[in-house]
């Protein structure tokens, strides 16, 4: 499958030779109802050509089809096993504490003297914090080094985790809690995107796998070792050992954290660019990413969002059920601390002997088939729920150990091996915030609300009924969802192949000295509004000094196009460069900053200000240089000599031609790099758009770059060098000026269409 369809292209030639009649009324008709049959079929076929969609072969796709690599080796390739150990045990730590607050707790209600509903709240929704510090984290992995982030973060875990044991009530407790969750959160967004930049993409099935085996060792083993050091520590009110579990397990991480300061700081997406291009490069200061853009970005990528909405189905159960077993263990069966360690810790083994062998598996079956990995996750995932509730129902503890540990082992399988998946869809850019953002919809709406709703459920019906009506259905509902959601799989892997291989290609011309780089570059955009696409595969570049026409039918996208470019609007796949470097993630306010300067169809003014004070309020950006601020509003009135006559008159009060006028200096007092001009002759009289062109012209004379959106076609080409027609979302001609007028078919179809686009 070719990038560029030229189906629509044949269909307009056959429409416009059966359009010619003899009779004009007759011809006219004709011509329109062939171009709206031409319309309707062009968008049965986007319709169908957006659900099938593949753009590259699977031999081209990260990872898949390519030789298989022993963890020995990919280790090496990675610069050793230092960084991949260190994160580890850090993670594995961490959730370590996690598992000490289901197994205490008991002891922790009874020494606060809270209900089953209350402990059962703070315990899962403790987990929800985690969302608060993932968002920042997740910003910062994608913007700042990484390394440094990862120690100052387990530093501070550590003492929160301290604090969580000097508690003196439950309020103090909970309030320990939410530090030991803000501190957590850089687990997720910023290891994971590690992990995935240091090692190659053939072992991170591996390296998830012995994650898992790491981080529920630690789990397996810390119910025997909480419960040993809760009975041993136990005062004479016999409840409270469980404090000395807090002080003892913030010790290895202190140690562990200060290790992890000099870890080597690896290159990001190098193993996507060596696999997919053969070679890798650092792009030069990139620049900053907009978390808004970054959330807009991840949100278009269809295995994101089906993960996101899986898991957020999923956590309503899946945080809830550990502390509801043990409140049931020592409910229904009398188990104490340390009896409910051994037998968490039976079931646990059997999940860590599973995980030596989904590791391997999940390798090979990515280089087979991408797409039945996420089909086994959710397969995994749903039979997990449904198995669950059985163990409940057992009528004593070894039975309640052994149903139990089918549905733990799939869990524990089906769990490890989302973060390579999240790795492989997510583009490398956007790693930190892409984990962050799955981190916020399962915490933030899994664990809050399942923890709300346990909280309703756990003291009126117990924890056996808790597990039925939460862990049951959320497991079903989001194994389905990830089930269905593999089918987009393949597709969101070739979009990033795309962008890798447009970065490859800008590289290389960057490196060539002899070429030269255009002012601003448009490569690959797709765009939607909602579920409504509007730009196909749009392609352009516009050179330093040059004007460039944006001309088409209304609905065209000609202004949707100038949305992305000003940032306003981010794609759904493709690339905006300014001079060569990367805009894509960057916020409308850094692009302004930068360069990229708009002039808006219709009333582009503060009506109710004088034209002195839109012309301040225009370059506020510049407040702190006052002189700075005088000279370029000066530049404008030098360029506008009727407005400097009207300083002090308000803007509401000027002619439609003035407040154009107004609007235009306001842009131009930031003195841009590329201005772009959403129709300049909106509305106003031959006489002020004559007077605007002149203005245009002499903008021209000293190299400003432009982009125009005209209605006027007599217009658009007096004023430029190059033009671009965009139909239905696609480009259908791009060249000068003169060789627009020679076609008349397009030439038609701007004077036809209505205004707008």
């Amino acid at each position: 499958m070719t990038w560029k369809n030229k189906t629509l292209q044949k269909r307009l030639k056959m429409k416009n030779d059966s359009s010619k009649s003899s009779d004009p009324v007759n011809g006219d008709q004709t011509k329109l109802s062939s171009l709206t049959s031409v319309v309707i079929d062009e968008e049965e076929r986007r319709a169908k050509q957006k659900e099938s969609e593949i753009i590259f072969p699977d031999d081209l796709l990260p990872g898949v089809k390519s030789e298989g690599i022993s963890f020995k080796k990919g280790l090496r390739l990675g610069g050793g096993a230092a960084t991949f150990f260190t994160l580890a045990l850090l993670s594995g730590l961490e959730e370590l504490q996690t598992a000490a607050i289901n197994v205490l707790a008991p002891d922790i209600r009874d020494t606060f003297n809270v209900s089953d509903g209350t402990i059962t709240f703070i315990a899962s929704s403790s987990a929800a914090f985690v969302v608060l510090g993932s968002l920042p984290m997740g910003w910062m992995a994608d913007r700042l080094r990484r390394v440094p982030i990862i120690g100052w973060a387990s530093s501070i875990f550590a003492g929160m985790v301290f604090l969580s044991g000097i508690a003196v009530n439950a309020f103090m407790f909970f309030w320990a809690r939410f530090g030991v969750g803000i501190a957590k959160a850089s687990t997720i967004p910023v290891h994971s995107s590690v992990i995935a930049d240091t090692y190659p993409i053939g072992i991170r099935g591996r390296l998830g796998s012995l994650t898992g085996i790491i981080n529920n060792g630690l789990r397996v083993t810390s119910p025997v070792l909480v419960g040993a050091i809760a009975l041993a520590a136990n005062g004479s009110d016999g409840i409270d050992g469980w404090r000395w579990c807090y002080y003892l397990l913030g010790i290895p991480v202190v140690i562990i954290a200060l290790y992890s300061f000099f870890l080597k700081e690896p290159e990001r997406g190098k193993w996507e660019k060596t696999d997919v291009l053969g070679e890798s490069f650092i792009e030069d200061k990139p620049l900053p990413i907009s978390m808004e853009a970054a959330f807009s970005r991840l949100l278009q990528i269809k295995t994101v969002k089906t993960v996101v909405v899986a898991f957020s189905a999923l956590g309503f159960g899946l945080f809830t059920a550990p502390v509801l077993e043990n409140l049931f263990l020592e409910d229904e069966f009398g188990l104490d601390a340390f009896e409910r360690g051994i037998s968490g810790t039976a079931g646990g083994v059997f999940a860590v002997i599973a995980l030596i062998w989904v590791g391997p598996k999940f390798d090979r079956l990515w280089r087979e088939n991408p797409t039945r990995t996420l089909h086994l996750i959710g397969l995994g995932i749903a039979l997990a729920g449904i198995l669950k509730p059985v163990q409940f129902f057992m009528p004593n503890v070894a039975l309640f150990v052994i149903a139990g540990i089918p549905s733990l082992i799939l869990l524990t399988a089906s769990f490890a091996m989302v973060s390579p998946i999240l790795q492989a869809i997510v583009p490398y850019r956007l790693r930190g915030t892409g984990s962050a953002l799955v981190t916020l919809y399962i915490f933030f709406i899994g664990a809050t609300g399942g923890g709300l709703i346990s909280l309703l459920f756990t003291d009126t019906w117990g924890p056996r009924i808790t597990v039925i009506v939460l862990t049951l259905p959320s497991s079903v509902i989001g194994g389905w969802i990830m089930y269905r959601g593999a089918k987009f799989l393949r597709n969101d892997l070739s979009l990033n192949v795309q962008e890798l291989f447009e970065e490859q290609e800008e590289q290389r011309r960057r490196s060539n000295t002899n070429e030269t780089i255009p002012a601003l570059q448009v490569n690959n955009v797709d765009f939607s509004y909602g579920t409504v696409q509007i730009l196909f595969d749009i392609s352009l570049e516009v050179n330093k000094g040059e004007t460039l026409a944006l001309l088409g039918t209304n609905g065209a996208g000609k202004s949707t196009l100038l949305r992305v470019i000003s940032g306003l609007g981010v794609p759904k796949r493709g690339v905006v460069r300014l001079n060569g470097q990367t805009i894509t993630y960057a916020s409308p306010e850094r692009r302004a900053k930068l360069g990229i300067q708009q002039l808006p169809g219709g009333s582009g003014v503060f009506s109710d200000m004088t034209v002195n004070q839109n012309l301040i309020m225009g370059a506020y950006i510049h407040k702190d240089n006052k002189e700075d601020v005088k000279e370029r509003i000066e530049k404008v009135f030098e360029l506008f000599p009727e407005l400097q006559k009207l300083q002090k008159q308000k803007a509401g009060s000027l002619s439609g031609g003035q407040q154009q006028m107004l609007s235009l200096g306001r842009v131009l007092l930031h003195e841009p790099e590329v201005l772009l001009i959403d129709e300049l002759s909106l509305g106003l009289a031959p006489t002020v758009v004559q007077d605007l062109l002149n203005i245009i012209e002499r903008l021209q004379e000293k190299g400003q770059t432009m982009i125009v959106v005209e209605q006027s076609l007599n217009i658009a080409l007096s004023i430029a060098n190059r033009a671009v027609f965009l139909e239905k979302g696609q480009v259908r001609f791009e060249g000068s000026a003169q060789e627009l007028v020679e076609r008349d078919d397009l030439a038609r179809a701007v004077f036809l269409g209505d205004e707008g686009g």
